[in-house]
């Protein structure tokens, strides 16, 4: 069971809306795109301060559509969210300590998408460090606990986390070293996620239920993205709005997001308000050299969402 409902209206539309951009970018194959979408209907139950428990919160049914949303996909760097997430569940429970320069990292990590902060981050989470290849006990060791944050969620007892993995750092030229061991011979280790696992999670990170209310409200000021393009970081390859889904909005929308791309992928999660409109939440996630290069197809598929959710 996946935690939204299917309903036949969001059924028409995205599948609408994924004929439109196949027909659009006739390079973009049908596997090479993903897409999960949650709308919330009133009352919403979601940015409101934290005022639900988990438990009314959970028990609240939301409508939502999925294509593809169980595929294992190479995430990038949304795979932050899930790093962000756990370290708040490490600091409330007093497993790792409140520092200056986690705090750094976990605003760098989710704010500039910074590799060398997540390496930090992934550090403190499994009390492990890069390094050169290490003999076999020790290394089997530094391997268990590198799969500390895949046994934090499935713990949840969530079904869209059982078939992730978050395990790996995110790199610039990539691993090397035990890092490049721990990968596999043929990357099979990397990290794997689903669009529907990232909007489960990011669906409790917005419904204030991500480890404490006062977490997710610390958690959603990270995320917050602005649409002024005056206010937007001028000298960047990429600012995780432009080219992405808040690329494709009004100026008056608010976006909360997670974006991530390499040479290969082009993806973004991202929670939305319009104003007047009915709050929603989509990953869409696209592979394949070409469509990673392009800025244009995550803003067009996200154009059409606000479209649809405004009749």
């Amino acid at each position: 069971m996946v935690f939204f409902q299917k309903d036949e209206q969001l059924e028409n539309l995205g599948h609408s809306i994924l004929e439109a951009t196949w027909t659009a970018f006739p390079t973009l194959s049908r596997n090479q795109i993903a897409l999960t979408w949650v709308v919330y209907d009133p009352p919403v139950p979601v940015n409101t301060g934290g005022a639900l428990t988990p438990d009314a919160f959970w028990n609240h049914s939301v409508r939502g559509f999925s294509y593809r949303g169980e595929e294992r996909i190479y995430p990038a760097s949304v795979v932050k969210l899930f790093y962000l997430v756990a370290a708040n569940e490490w600091l409330e429970k007093g497993m790792t300590q409140p520092s200056k320069e986690l705090e750094r990292a976990l605003r760098d990590m989710i704010v500039d998408s910074s590799n060398d902060a997540t390496s930090l981050v992934v550090d403190i989470l499994t009390g492990t460090t890069s390094g050169p290849e290490l003999p076999l006990g020790p290394y089997d060791t530094w391997k268990q606990q590198r799969h500390i944050i895949n046994r934090y969620y499935q713990s949840l007892g969530w079904e869209e986390m059982e078939t992730i993995n978050a395990c790996q750092k995110t790199w610039g030229d990539g691993p090397y070293g035990r890092e490049r061991a721990f990968y596999g011979e043929m990357f099979e280790n990397r990290n794997m996620l689903t669009t529907n696992a990232i909007a489960r999670l990011l669906h409790s990170i917005v419904g204030g239920v991500a480890v404490s209310s006062e977490r997710s409200q610390a958690m959603m000021a990270l995320l917050k993205r602005s649409l002024n393009p005056n206010e937007l970081p001028q000298d960047v390859e990429e600012d995780q709005v432009t080219g992405f889904l808040g690329g494709g909005l009004p100026q008056d929308a608010q976006i909360w997001s997670k974006a991530g791309w390499t040479s290969q992928v082009r993806h973004d999660a991202a929670y939305i308000e319009i104003p007047e409109q009915r709050p929603y939440l989509l990953v869409v996630f696209t592979e394949g050299k070409a469509q990673a290069k392009s800025r244009d197809i995550l803003p067009y598929v996200s154009k059409l969402i606000a479209q649809a959710i405004s009749h």
